[in-house]
């Protein structure tokens, strides 16, 4: 029966290889890439003079290096005069806030962790939303997920959410208790899944866990060897096509791929579920910030958000962006639906008086320990 499937599964591990990371999430390393535009980076160019250093995942500035589909970058320094001169790609968190560590960088592309982590130690400014042509056509929602009192700090890129499929030949679903508790699941292999495990056991703030909530969490991730976790997308589909897992974690695109590889899985009926969004922040020490400006409006405008939409598989955050070929991408994910939008819980760091000393909330560095734990 798998042997009749692998001509399908060979177009969807394709599918799979030309569309980036879907990640928070959302998270292999990737090599530093430059832009075709620009032959030579500078060592140290400062951006008082119209030049550029960036920081994002793998897929999200890509200019035409890899594909011809992917090059929402490739003109920007010709239709705006300023010059890109460094990119850094990584492919998760960990490598990112490593990256920030040895260095400043002008724009950076981050998900809710690291933006969090930047925003804590004032490496970013604020955002005058004025100056960023159409952020006024991203949801609220979204917006709001980067706003501090009246300060915003992020331009949403794009966005996801995981959700738990089955294979309808060995289950059928159940809910999310159920998944926690069948040891053939295969997980993500991020600490932010602990706020699934939490969303499991009924907690209302799945991201809002004091130490004993982040325990129980953990305590439903403790299971036999035989559950796996996957980082890379092709583990996943084939875990399905072997028959080796009964759930896995993913996101709606991975499912519509799965289902194209004539793969029989549905998604676990749940009333809420854990998302996030990767959004790009101006840098503190960014003082001539024109070009800054112009690439957050050319990163949000509907043409670079179809592409990156359509490359990563993941959600635009303009939804004029939902044609064309990022149109099945936004039908899977519900953009255009706000009661789609609604019910996921995306991944934020808990409010100030909610982590200590003033409150009970455990940081992401509590959450990656104990992730540790669960996984060493």
């Amino acid at each position: 029966m798998i042997r009749s499937r692998l001509p399908a599964l060979a177009l969807a591990l394709t599918a799979l290889g030309c569309t980036g990371a879907a990640q928070p999430a959302q998270l292999t390393p990737s090599p530093t890439a430059s832009p075709a535009t620009s032959p030579t980076p500078e060592a140290s160019p400062t951006q008082s003079d119209g030049t550029l250093q960036i920081l994002a995942y793998r897929g999200y500035a890509e200019y035409g290096g890899i594909s011809p589909q992917a090059n929402w970058t490739g003109t920007f320094e010709k239709a705006t005069g300023c010059r890109l001169a460094r990119i850094d790609t990584v492919q998760t968190p960990e490598e990112m806030s490593a990256r920030l560590r040895t260095r400043a960088y002008d724009l950076v592309a981050a998900g809710p962790v690291v933006a969090a982590e930047m925003i804590g130690a004032g490496q970013v400014q604020a955002i005058d939303t004025d100056r960023v042509e159409g952020y006024d056509d991203i949801p609220e929602r979204l917006r709001d997920l980067l706003t501090v009192g009246d300060t915003v700090y992020g331009v949403p890129f794009l966005w996801g959410y995981h959700e738990f499929l089955y294979d309808t030949r060995r289950t059928t679903g159940g809910d999310l208790a159920d998944v926690f508790g069948s040891d053939r699941v295969m997980l993500r292999d991020s600490p932010l899944t602990l706020a699934d495990a939490a969303l499991a056991g009924g907690a209302g703030h799945p991201f809002e866990l004091d130490a004993e909530q982040l325990e129980e969490a953990a305590g439903r991730l403790a299971a036999p060897e035989e559950r796996t976790l996957w980082a890379n997308q092709l583990d996943l589909v084939k875990g399905f096509a072997t028959g080796s897992v009964d759930y896995a974690q993913a996101t709606p695109h991975l499912r519509e791929l799965l289902v194209k590889a004539r793969l029989p899985v549905k998604a676990v009926s749940a009333r809420k579920v854990t998302g996030w969004a990767d959004s790009w922040l101006l840098g503190a020490g960014v003082t001539a910030t024109d070009c800054a400006y112009r690439w957050l409006g050319r990163m949000i405008e509907p043409g670079t958000q179809r592409d990156a939409a359509a490359w990563n598989g993941l959600a635009p955050a303009n939804t004029k962006a939902c044609k064309g070929r990022a149109r099945s991408v936004c039908e899977a994910y519900g953009a255009t639906r706000s009661h789609r939008l609604d019910r996921v819980v995306f991944a934020t760091r808990p409010p100030g008086d909610c982590l200590p000393p003033k409150g009970e909330c455990t940081d992401y560095a509590a959450w990656s320990q104990r992730w540790r734990e669960l996984i060493e």
